[in-house]
């Protein structure tokens, strides 16, 4: 998860399997276009085996907004890529 840098902080979710280039996508402004013209650090990330576990972990995260909450409030510092 990448929350945004700011006054009023959003987050991100998604997958990859490259998360520094991802995230640097995303800061130049070439990432997907919700990230463009903010600048991103990372909160939370998880490791799957498969891109069918990331792709299935992600849209629980997107569509449940308590755990969403949750996370972005309990994990505040960056993780060290």
């Amino acid at each position: 998860m990448l929350k945004s840098k700011g006054i009023k902080p959003i987050t991100y979710v998604g997958y990859t399997n490259n998360l520094k280039k991802r995230i640097n996508l995303h800061n130049s402004g070439r990432g997907a276009k919700f990230t463009r013209g903010r600048k991103w650090r990372l909160i939370y990330k998880e490791i799957f085996k498969s891109k069918k576990e990331a792709i299935s972990r992600e849209y629980y995260i997107k569509n449940n907004r308590t755990l969403r909450n949750k996370i972005k409030n309990e994990y505040f510092n960056s993780i060290t890529l």
